[in-house]
Order: structure tokens, then C-alpha cells, then sequence
């Protein structure tokens, strides 16, 4: 039973702030930037953006710099991170993937189920992480409007 495919160590939201962060990071003029301003550009609540930002930066996406000038920038060049890759840092998990898989019992007729329900959720991670692999954090930052400024 493959289970842990689907049960991630993180919730998605957490995905999407990482998108959004990265997005922000890769703006040409910010060398770096605090966790603090960040959050505010995101609406987002400061401890768990440094959450966020710590598994980007255990994961080689970001440099972290310490001191009164300090905060985060990007380690690599936001044209080769595809989503693909901030996907599979935080091991996100699949609602829909977890609850077909739960709903299967342990008699013999839900085991059977299960095993095809392992093979179904499996080709959806597939798919999924082909579809996130297209994209690149420079592809999403070029779609936002002109007049957006960071």
C-alpha cells in the first residue's frame, strides 16, 4: 500500500504561498527581503510564511542572509524552478487522493479496491506533476499583470 503519496507533510496552502513568495522574491530589484514584508504582500500571517520559507530554503531555493538587512532571496534563477519542484518540497497532499483511498475498508472487496484505487491515484500524481512541470516560477511572474509591483 503506497499511502504516503497522498498524506504530504505539509497542508497545500502551503504550496501556494511558496508560488507566490518566489513569484515575489524573483522581481529584479529585490536583492532581499524580509519574511515580514513578504507576509504583508501576501496577506499572509508572518510565522507561517517563515515556515514556508524555511523548507525553501532547506530545499536550495532560497539564501538566507541574517542582520538588519537581512531576509531572503532567490538561489536560482526563477526560469529553471517549475512548480513541479516547489510541489515536491513540500510533499503536498491530495485531498480527493486521501479520501478515495480511505474509503475503501480491510475486507476483502475494500483491499481489492484500494489496490485499484493505488493505481488511479497514482496516475494522478502523474499527471499532475507533469502539468506543474511546465511551469516555471519566471513563467507565472511574467502572466501577472504589468501594473502589479512588488
Amino acid at each position: 500500500m503506497e499511502l504516503e503519496k497522498c498524506t504530504g507533510n505539509y497542508h497545500p496552502k502551503w504550496f501556494g504561498l511558496a508560488v507566490q513568495a518566489l513569484i515575489i522574491l524573483s522581481k529584479e530589484n529585490i536583492q532581499t527581503c524580509p519574511s515580514v514584508e513578504i507576509a504583508q504582500y501576501l496577506k499572509s500571517e508572518a510565522t507561517l510564511l517563515r515556515k514556508i520559507l524555511a523548507v525553501l530554503a532547506k530545499e536550495g531555493f532560497l539564501d538566507t542572509r541574517e542582520g538588519r538587512d537581512g531576509g531572503y532571496r532567490l538561489k536560482k534563477e526563477p526560469e529553471s524552478i517549475t512548480l513541479e519542484e516547489v510541489y515536491q518540497a513540500f510533499q503536498v497532499s491530495s485531498p480527493l487522493c486521501y479520501g478515495i483511498k480511505e474509503s475503501a475498508g480491510t475486507h476483502p472487496f475494500g483491499v481489492e479496491m484500494k489496490a485499484i484505487y493505488n493505481e488511479i491515484t497514482g496516475e494522478m500524481d502523474r499527471s499532475m506533476r507533469e502539468v506543474l512541470g511546465r511551469y516555471t516560477i519566471a513563467d507565472l511572474a511574467k502572466r501577472l499583470n504589468a501594473d502589479t509591483s512588488v
